[in-house]
């Protein structure tokens, strides 16, 4: 997973990825590139399309990229910021609008009330002070205190700035004479500038790996602070369902019963404040979904806590954030994500491949060290036959099933139900029922081989033969488990080729050496004797096969 750029901080969380049901992820910097660039200006009713590689602008338009300026940090590290630096140094160089030599004298931050920050500045007119705004465009229409032919005019830009995908600020300037600063933005009197429309491209790949959630039965759901249009539009740039969009206007006024009826249908979040993310996290669990949540800052914190699979960003996220989640997108990515829960999905059937495979081949242990003392026969398995067997078990369960590759189609298969435990009763019965098959299989080879002149040394042997056999027979029938027909055993697995390699040569060294034969109280085996107790053990894997194809042939229907 770290080779995918996600580091798993809490091991349960590895598991649950393959059971993830939805994901909720928020817009910038996830599914975009988080390199904006200002792509449009809107003044008095006119819309200007520009890059960072425009040399002019005309004087219309040199205000509002003047307050966008002195609105952001003097050295600014949010994109969105920096884009605005960007502009105003290429087009409006050579001007008088650049106010270098400024000095940034008091600031309000954003609100979750107030979606606008504003920021004085020393250095207008003789005894006053410049007041540079900027935010969400109804707040800061909130604070020129338009009227409604002025709100309607800003609407229409909003709308078709916002329906091209950018994110829409807003502009205004207000001076400020008086002694001592307000204790609110609502103070001052701004006159509004105009609009700024950002652009920020979906990042590569995010299509496809949206499209490649959907094919997996995941559904997908986009939080975000920006307007409605603009999440609405990159939704559907990205392939999520855009249905409907909830604000978080709509969200403050529904009760948690009417929240949870209306996330049923709603994939698309708007002008969501991060203390919102944690009742939407709530009402997406109350519904049964297993969900994976995405969050940078610290007000995400509380939904990455109550996220199933919490997943913080580890370039741009604060460290309360990544303490609370339990994974870290290391490069932000959301398609690390998706790779993530491919991944997910290969461990989660890896375990239960395992997890079958250890309980069948036990079977026929405990069979053949219980049942001659049940019945009086003579001992078929002492402590050095079993020791022999668990350096065969151990690296199998361990490094066999955990080097096992993706299944081809894992992404195209429904994740596991909710609330379906990884161990469950199929798994336990179809695991006894192969060990039952090798048990058999071993225990008729050691009485035809006890019916010999070499009595039950030779039977030991054979039996002895048949388990080892056997066992890397499991270990070939539990890579099937989950599979397609016999897609499984095409999938390469150098460990398993290492490990038949030195089981076989291990048990060659145990009938070959005599001491190692006295050892394990062996008798020499004639050639016959021991194309018996390999065919037996060919057997068992056949059985097992064929029932175990069978079965699953029956569950899909």
């Amino acid at each position: 997973m770290a080779r995918q750029h996600v580091l798993a901080r809490r091991a349960a969380a590895i598991e649950a990825l393959g059971t993830a049901t939805l994901l909720c992820t928020d817009k910038t910097g996830t599914l975009t590139q988080n390199r904006m660039s200002v792509a449009c200006l809107a003044v008095g009713g006119e819309i200007l399309q520009v890059n960072e590689a425009t040399a002019t602008l005309p004087e219309a338009f040199h205000e509002v990229v003047e307050f966008s300026i002195l609105a952001s940090r003097p050295d600014p590290f949010d994109p969105m910021e920096r884009a605005f630096h960007r502009l105003g140094q290429q087009g409006l160089a050579n001007t008088e609008h650049l106010h270098t030599d400024w000095s940034l004298v008091h600031s309000y931050p954003l609100q979750p009330d107030m979606l606008a920050m504003s920021q004085g500045w020393r250095g207008g007119a003789e005894g006053a002070h410049v007041i540079a705004a900027k935010g969400a465009p109804e707040a800061i229409a909130d604070l020129c205190h338009m009227n409604e032919a002025e709100l309607e005019a800003l609407r229409r830009d909003v709308a078709q700035m916002a329906a091209a995908g950018l994110r829409v600020l807003a502009v205004a300037k207000g001076f400020h004479a008086k002694p001592g600063w307000p204790e609110t933005q609502h103070d001052f009197e701004f006159t509004f500038l105009g609009l700024a429309g950002l652009a920020d491209p979906l990042r590569p790949g995010v299509a496809q790996a949206v499209a490649a959630c959907r094919t997996a039965g995941i559904s997908m759901a986009m939080i975000t602070g920006d307007h409605p249009a603009t999440a609405l539009a990159i939704a559907a740039q990205a392939g999520i369902e855009t249905g409907r969009v909830l604000t978080g206007k709509d969200i403050a006024g529904l009760n948690d019963a009417a929240l949870r009826k209306a996330v049923a249908q709603t994939r698309v979040f708007a002008r969501v404040m991060p203390e919102q993310k944690l009742r939407l996290v709530q009402a997406f669990a109350a519904n049964g979904e297993i969900v994976a949540m995405t969050g940078d800052g610290v007000n995400d914190a509380p939904s990455l806590k109550a996220a199933h699979i919490g997943v913080a960003m580890g370039g741009r996220g604060t460290d309360v954030a990544r303490e609370a989640a339990s994974l870290v997108l290391l490069d932000d990515d959301f398609t690390s994500l998706v790779a993530a829960i491919r991944l997910g999905r290969r461990i989660d059937a890896n375990l239960r491949r395992a997890f079958s495979y250890i309980l069948a081949v036990h079977v026929p242990i405990a069979g053949m060290s219980l049942i001659p003392v049940l019945l009086g026969w003579p001992l078929m398995l002492g402590p050095v036959h079993v020791v022999f067997l668990e350096m065969i078990i151990d690296p199998a369960s361990s490094i066999v099933f955990e080097a096992e590759q993706d299944d081809t189609d894992s992404m195209s298969r429904s994740p596991r139900r909710p609330g379906a435990p990884l161990f469950n009763l199929a798994l336990l019965i179809g695991g006894l029922l192969q060990g039952v098959v090798v048990l058999a299989a071993s225990l008729l080879v050691f009485l035809l081989g006890a019916q010999g002149a070499a009595g039950e040394s030779a039977g030991r042997a054979m039996a002895f033969i048949t388990l080892v056999a056997g066992n890397l027979g499991l270990v070939v029938s539990n890579r099937m488990l989950g599979a397609r027909g016999l897609a499984a055993l095409r999938r390469p697995n150098p460990a398993l080729g290492i490990v038949t390699a030195v089981a076989v040569a291990a048990l060659g060294a145990v009938i070959t050496v005599p001491q190692l034969r006295h050892l394990f109280g062996f008798s020499p085996l004639s050639a016959r004797d021991l194309a018996v107790a390999i065919f037996a053990a060919g057997a068992c894997l056949a059985v097992n096969m064929a029932a175990l194809g069978s079965w699953q042939r029956w569950r899909r229907g």
